[in-house]
């Protein structure tokens, strides 16, 4: 049997192709974070953290399990101060494929939540903007509530959203 040393190559080649692909399919946590001053009166104050879908619980310890389920690949959070006074965390959480997000961003729905113009759906409390934008769902949460708490964070989500 010979063998043909083009074609060979050809399919080594092709196989290496393959593989890079393939592993360039898992999704990279992105830096959905604003910087300093990007977003009117918002302020980073924190490193960001990420963390791997197995170490999930360090962060959300009792509440991993509903998010690995749904399919998360990693999870981004950091800190931000609105005016030097109203603080709030922002997590990023991405998903696998889009329907991981939607699962996650329904199944908390509650009465209180307003719908809010943001990403491809988003919902609202006075301390609290949820929304998903293809793979990754986005939870904006503020330690306390001010009378402009609301149309501040919502200034962070869509801050937020603008870099996914």
């Amino acid at each position: 049997m010979k063998f043909n040393t083009k074609l060979m190559l050809v399919v080594i080649a092709t196989a290496i192709v393959i593989a890079t692909l393939g592993s360039g399919c898992k999704k990279a946590p992105v830096n959905a974070f604003p910087a300093s001053g990007a977003v009117a009166g918002w302020e980073k104050s924190s490193e960001t953290r990420t963390f791997a879908a197995k170490d999930l619980w360090q962060y959300i310890d009792g509440g991993a399990e509903e998010y690995i389920a749904a399919g998360v690949v990693s999870t981004s959070t950091s800190d931000y101060k609105y005016q030097g006074k109203l603080e709030a965390t922002v997590d990023v959480y991405t998903m696998g494929e889009h329907a991981g997000a939607r699962k996650i961003f329904e199944s908390g729905e509650t009465k209180e939540e307003k719908t809010v113009q943001v990403g491809d759906a988003g919902r609202a409390l006075a301390q609290s903007v949820l929304f998903r934008k293809g793979p990754y769902l986005v939870r904006i949460v503020a330690y306390e509530s001010t009378p402009d708490s609301g149309q501040a964070l919502l200034a962070l989500a869509h801050g937020v959203e603008a870099k996914l």
